[in-house]
């Protein structure tokens, strides 16, 4: 029993640490953004209104949606927008095929989006802690942006080496920086406890029912008190849904609504506070070190969203949605630890830019939300689907159980809609390039498949006629990789062509991959004889498995296979595309695949192949 209370009380706060970084920071900029949009007349009766709603906001969103509803939705433990799309098209799959091939494009769209929320928020969240510097004084302001790309540079940086030494930090800093807030609000709310009057829906029901226009206009600032929702789902898989839950109602809620309250109470007492309401919470002795503690946590909160940005590259990558990428393992001991030097890269040039172009966390909140706020949504969508179809609830229950947050999902979002101008555009743009890569990339697959099956021969049937006269016979292993099982791999026509020998053992090996999060290893592998000593050899992986195809085959032994790690070689087809017009997709598209499929990393490393035993062989083929 005390092991199982210790091992709750670590992880929830690896939970604090990790999952509530970016909506802990989010009070530096939510009621900034709200009253410094000039939309809300600043009025005692409108900072109530204003904090009821914000309030209320996180207690729908976040409380009722995610941490009640949405954490039940487990994907055999793990969560997030690919476990969930993952989990939705499994629940139709035979009850509402027609709505599976939508609701996967609407999925994946989703996730694409997940990497425009990956360049505002480290942007936005580094930034706005920087700018506390001009709180302390006018003389720094110049500095804010050098600063915060300096830090953001360090943090990537620091990406190839893990996360696995510094990760152990997060949860106590996490807890120090939510009880910094939570002290910070109480002592503005004791000078004016009146203000606790706002917890009271009616004041935003009041709100709303007097500025109906306003309200609609301030939800796309409001909405900034709920970023990083995501991330309670997302990294369920993690800590557990217990943990996260306990985070939550114990320390993370009560620190974010005691802070708000308290920006409030200060608003009330000095309105002229209201172009950094965070920073003037602290007396002027401390605001240098709460600069200081707020970047250390907006880096936090940054570094979370990377690991994460990791690992949904490596879900997509095996769902098959996007080319091979280096991936590396910075963790002996924790395989879901990983580094991406492409995709870390890729994400720094693309958040300095955000910070080179929008220069303010203020303009950044133009960009910030309606890709956050359309997330929220396509999830709302999938759980219904999970509980009609999955966990079988009556309809109208699952109506109602959706329903209502997905209307809330829609204000949200149309109100975000309106900021499109001002930089909603850039998220947008960014999910959209993602997306279209990933389209292409899963269609030229289908066509490149294609193309091969209309070429190829049957499997079992080249091989009777291949042992009416046998070739040479060497010692030995050889393992074919195939896209699909039962064809003869151009790998073997290559090698029976130019070195006219076969394998004492031949394996022909085709790796899976399925819309489920793990596969154990009693269900990794499915051998078939083919006789002659040859089989047909299927890998299955799910898609956060980490794959490892000698480590797969090792456990062979015994079905009649004697496998020599010394003695075997891996034979890889490497086709050349040739993108043909008037065939497939249009032209742009299949030259961008073929550039795609000729830069996507050696398949030999993805599948954690020794260097010394693999032979690439192959050809053109046209698409």
């Amino acid at each position: 029993m005390q092991n199982t209370k210790s091992s709750l009380a670590f992880r929830t706060l690896g939970a604090i640490g990790v999952v509530y970084g970016d909506i802990g920071t989010s009070v530096l900029y939510t009621l900034k953004e709200v009253f410094g949009s000039g939309h809300v007349p600043f009025t005692h009766a409108n900072v109530y209104g204003v904090l009821s709603i914000v309030f209320w906001t996180l207690t729908i969103i976040v409380s009722l949606k995610y941490v009640v509803l949405v954490l039940r939705a487990d994907n055999n433990g793990e969560g997030g927008l690919v476990a969930m799309l993952a989990l939705a098209s499994q629940s139709v799959k035979d009850k509402a095929p027609a709505l599976r091939k939508w609701m996967l494009a609407i999925g994946i769209f989703g996730t694409c989006l997940f990497y425009g929320d990956g360049v505002i928020t480290p942007a936005i969240t580094v930034l706005s802690a920087v700018e506390g510097l001009d709180v302390v004084s006018p003389t720094f302001r110049r500095a804010v942006i050098p600063l915060t790309l300096l830090i953001l540079l360090g943090l990537f940086l620091l990406q190839k080496r893990g996360t696995a030494g510094i990760g152990r930090f997060f949860g106590p800093v996490m807890v120090l920086w939510f009880l910094s807030i939570g002290a910070l609000g109480v002592y503005h709310i004791a000078g004016h406890p009146e203000i606790l009057f706002a917890l009271s829906p009616h004041h935003a029901l009041r709100f709303i029912a007097h500025q109906p226009g306003t309200t609609f206009i301030i939800l796309g600032a409001v909405v900034l008190c709920v970023t990083g929702g995501e991330a309670l789902y997302a990294d369920m898989g993690h800590f557990g849904r217990q943990p996260i839950r306990l985070a939550w109602f114990s320390i993370v809620m009560p620190a974010l609504t005691l802070n708000y309250f308290g920006q409030g109470a200060l608003l009330l007492a000095e309105p002229e506070a209201v172009a950094n309401p965070f920073f003037h919470l602290a007396p002027d002795w401390i605001t240098l070190p709460l600069v200081g503690l707020a970047t250390v946590a907006a880096v936090i909160a940054s570094q979370a969203l990377i690991s994460g940005a990791f690992s949904v590259t490596k879900q997509v990558i095996q769902l098959g949605y996007l080319p091979r990428l280096q991936i590396q393992h910075t963790s002996t001991w924790d395989t879901g630890q990983i580094y991406m030097p492409f995709v870390n890269w890729a994400l720094f040039a693309m958040i300095v830019l955000a910070v080179v172009l929008f220069r303010s966390s203020s303009n950044l909140a133009a960009a910030y939300g309606i890709a956050v706020t359309l997330d929220m949504t396509i999830t709302t969508v999938l759980t219904f689907f999970v509980v009609r179809y999955g966990w079988g609830y009556p309809l109208a229950l699952c109506v109602a159980a959706t329903g209502f947050f997905f209307t809330v999902d829609i204000l949200f979002f149309g109100s975000n809609l309106l900021k499109l101008v001002e930089g909603g555009w850039f998220p947008l743009l960014l999910g959209g390039l993602v997306y279209t890569l990933m389209m292409t990339w899963k269609r030229g697959r289908e066509l490149l498949n294609k193309a091969l099956q209309d070429t190829a021969l049957g499997l079992a049937e080249f091989l009777e006629s291949l042992f009416v006269a046998p070739p040479a016979r060497v010692d030995g292993t050889a393992v074919f990789l195939t896209s699909e099982p039962g064809i003869v791999p151009n790998a073997l026509l290559h090698n029976l062509k130019h070195n006219k020998v076969l394998h004492e053992q031949n394996l022909f090996v085709t790796v899976c991959n399925h819309e489920t999060p793990w596969i154990g290893m009693d269900k990794r592998l499915e051998v078939e004889s083919l006789g002659h000593d040859c089989w047909q050899v299927m890998v299955h992986y799910g898609f956060k498995n980490d794959v490892n195809l000698p480590r797969a085959l090792s456990n062979i032994t015994g079905r009649g296979i004697k496998l020599d790690p010394m003695g075997t070689s891996y034979f890889l087809s490497r086709e050349i595309v040739m993108p043909t017009l008037g065939r497939g997709m249009a032209a742009w598209r299949e030259k961008l695949f073929a550039q795609m499929h000729h830069n996507a990393g050696a398949a030999a490393e993805f599948l954690n192949l020794p260097s010394n035993a693999v032979v690439e062989l192959g050809g053109k083929i046209e698409i």
